[in-house]
């Protein structure tokens, strides 16, 4: 039995995750061998997949952008983060959301590949290089790719990043390809961890939390295991529903089966996402 440690960020919306295969999704560095990786900042913003037609959220779905936001976007894909700045995705997940427009001049798209193209990931850096210099739009950046030249070198960037709130650090392997599923090619390394899975049954508490729930069950390639704590009483009347994908972060993980709160949890709403944060507790894999 494993468990999971939870600094709980849930972030949940009535979506599927059938599209995430189609883009690259970051494994988690646990001491790889990363001689000759390259290494960036992890931006926590929101995923944006530009098709060469159509700006796509990660499961694929249209985003709103307006059209002076993507009026110089390349006739190719390409891969990056919608993001403005640190210690504000709150706004950059409402932003992305809105149907007005009005902010988007807030937002950038901090690219990190253009997926389709052949090469290794500079060489695939350069072609929207390349085109940004004839087509310059401010919105669009290509993230920088810093060489690493060892695990000090990595950890002392971590906490750089994590210093100026930063989320973490994404390594890349430069001489791998776009790969279209989870990839051991990239990897990301923050002190709290994040990982989504799906709730799959509600149970009913006991004592002061009778009839309303208790704890919930969710499975991703983990397995299933049970959420017990990070909700308060109304999130608990009204708890995320069956089939929608929940976003957590954790610490790390222990063979010990017990879930406690260690903060208290508090709640924000936009639209139809919630997001939990500052919640740290453990999560038991069934």
């Amino acid at each position: 039995m494993r468990v999971v440690y939870l600094l709980l960020c849930m972030l949940f919306s009535q979506i599927t995750w059938a599209n995430d295969s189609d883009l690259m999704l970051l494994s988690t560095y646990e001491n790889q061998d990363i001689q000759g990786w390259v290494m960036s900042e992890k931006l926590d913003g929101i995923r944006g997949y530009w098709d060469g037609k159509a700006l796509l959220s990660r499961q694929g779905l249209p985003l709103p952008a307006p059209a002076y936001f993507t009026a110089q976007f390349p006739p190719f894909a390409i891969d990056g983060e919608l993001f403005s700045e640190r210690n504000q995705f709150e706004e950059i997940a409402s932003i992305t959301k809105s149907l007005k427009g009005d902010n988007w001049t807030k937002l950038t798209l901090y690219v990190f590949d253009v997926p389709n193209a052949s090469g290794n990931l500079f060489e695939r850096l350069q072609i929207l290089e390349d085109y940004l210099k004839n087509n310059p739009t401010s919105y669009i950046k290509i993230i920088p790719q810093i060489p690493i030249q060892d695990k000090t070198h990595l950890f002392n960037y971590l906490h750089e990043v994590e210093a100026k709130k930063g989320e973490g650090v994404v390594l890349r392997n430069p001489n791998a390809p776009y790969e279209r599923k989870r990839s051991t090619q990239i990897l990301k390394l923050k002190t709290a961890y994040d990982e989504e899975c799906m709730v799959v049954e509600h149970h009913k508490g006991k004592g002061q939390f009778e009839n309303i729930l208790g704890s919930l069950t969710c499975e991703n390639h983990r397995g299933k295991f049970k959420i017990g704590s990070g909700f308060n009483l109304s999130e608990r009347e009204n708890p995320p529903p069956i089939g929608t994908t929940i976003t957590y972060k954790y610490r790390g993980l222990t063979k010990t089966s017990f879930c406690y709160l260690l903060a208290r949890e508090k709640i924000r709403a936009i639209k139809n996402i919630a997001i939990f944060d500052r919640s740290l507790c453990l999560i038991t894999q069934l």
